[in-house]
């Protein structure tokens, strides 16, 4: 009895610690996104260069609703798409509203917003308004990494 009792306890122990190991592989993400690193995302938007944004945006099969064209499957066709649209631009400040809802949820963090927009076409027309923005981020490998986003502005 004593023998088999050891065994039962040697076993459990070891799927504790097994457990625990795998646990431990993902890493910590650190504090939710925050009205500061929303900002941070629309600043890089501003300077008009994919670039400046790609790192906040997962790769893979993802989808993004953006103002125009209706829907993108991923980020590198996110990209391209943008690229098009920013062209259009010399010049883009975005800022994050104080309408900011932040909703932690574990390794998903979903967020709203209203962004204000004021943005200068390469022919000197100057386009203000908001937009509205709802993102959802995901803890991937210790970094909240956007994996879908929706970005419209009402009719007018």
């Amino acid at each position: 009895m004593l023998k088999r009792m050891s065994t039962i306890f040697l076993c459990l122990l070891i799927a504790a610690v097994g457990v625990t190991g795998v646990a431990q592989t993902k890493k910590s993400a650190g504090p939710a996104p925050d009205k500061a690193y929303l900002q941070k995302i629309w600043d890089g938007w501003a300077t008009l260069d994919t670039a400046n944004v790609a790192g906040f945006y997962a790769t893979g099969p993802h989808t993004f609703f953006d103002i125009a064209p209706l829907k993108y499957g991923s980020w590198d066709e996110y990209e391209k798409g943008s690229k098009a649209v920013i062209a259009r631009y010399k010049s883009a400040k975005f800022t994050v509203n104080d309408d900011v809802a932040i909703h932690p949820h574990g390794d998903l963090v979903w967020a709203t917003a209203t962004v204000a927009n004021q943005m200068t076409t390469t022919a000197g027309k100057v386009e203000m308004g908001n937009f509205r923005w709802t993102v959802v981020f995901e803890n991937e490998d210790g970094k909240w990494m956007i994996i879908h986003e929706h970005v419209s502005a009402p009719l007018q």
